[in-house]
């Protein structure tokens, strides 16, 4: 399993347009609305304006990365992987556990590229909201490996990880990520698996409380658990249909 790890680590880390999307953009976007903002520097919460849009930013990047990984291992199994893997004394439990170890991996590797940027320029928070946020980032968007790999097993084609990757944006928007929401938005949001991994991130320095356009609004941190419980339940549920109908397809 370490061989099979470190080859799929070195693997992701080699290829540049998934490292663009999953470490580059959420850098810029952070650099473009939070750095370059005079309103970057507000207090809120335990930290300022800054800091939150890191966090929102690293979620964003935690996402695409098990997003990513999720809808490729689903296409890896279909396309003859699995078969190849087969000959080698590594079992299933063994490829899922390496695939989980990757997700984090990336996750952690996409958090750790906002933060540090932020860290240099500008973004305040007390010291335990950089470390539980970023803890917030990596939990919720583990959801996300498997709404990577619904897409992967429902598509069963090469396209699976860019339509998972594009639909993931519009979630973004629709959650609440890249832009404060209210009215009938705000409360539509709440119901998006993207909210709960970015309220879930954010709790360390909000306090539960989520900014919206008009002004802040107290949400309890249990409605994010709740929320990634539920997508969580309904991914694994798909997973498992996709899973099922390959099979009697075949």
């Amino acid at each position: 399993m370490t061989t099979y790890y470190r080859y799929e680590v070195l693997r992701e880390l080699r290829e540049p347009v998934g490292l663009l999307f999953t470490l580059g953009l959420p850098a810029f976007m952070y650099l473009v609305f939070g750095a370059a903002q005079a309103y970057g520097q507000q207090d809120i919460g335990h930290g300022n304006v800054a800091a939150h849009v890191m966090i929102s930013m690293a979620v964003y990047g935690a996402m695409t990365a098990t997003t990513t990984i999720g809808a490729a291992a689903a296409l890896e199994k279909q396309f003859g992987w699995g078969r190849q893997l087969g000959l080698t004394p590594l079992r299933d439990s063994g490829f899922v556990i390496v695939k989980v170890a990757l997700a984090v991996t990336m996750a952690l590797v996409a958090v750790a590229a906002v933060y540090v940027l932020g860290a240099a320029t500008g973004a305040h928070a007390e010291v335990h909201v950089w470390v539980l946020s970023a803890l917030g980032c990596v939990a919720g968007a583990l959801v996300f490996a498997l709404y990577g790999l619904t897409f992967g097993l429902g598509m069963r084609s090469r396209s699976a990880v860019g339509v998972a990757s594009g639909t993931l944006v519009l979630l973004a928007f629709l959650g609440g990520l890249f832009t404060p929401l209210s009215g009938t938005m705000l409360q539509l949001s709440r119901f998006t698996p993207v909210y709960g991994a970015a309220a879930l991130a954010r709790a360390p320095l909000t306090e539960g409380a989520v900014m919206t356009a008009d002004g802040l609004v107290t949400d309890p941190t249990w409605w994010a658990v709740v929320n990634l419980a539920a997508w969580l339940t309904v991914l694994s549920t798909l997973s498992v249909v996709f899973v099922r109908r390959g099979r009697n397809r075949q």
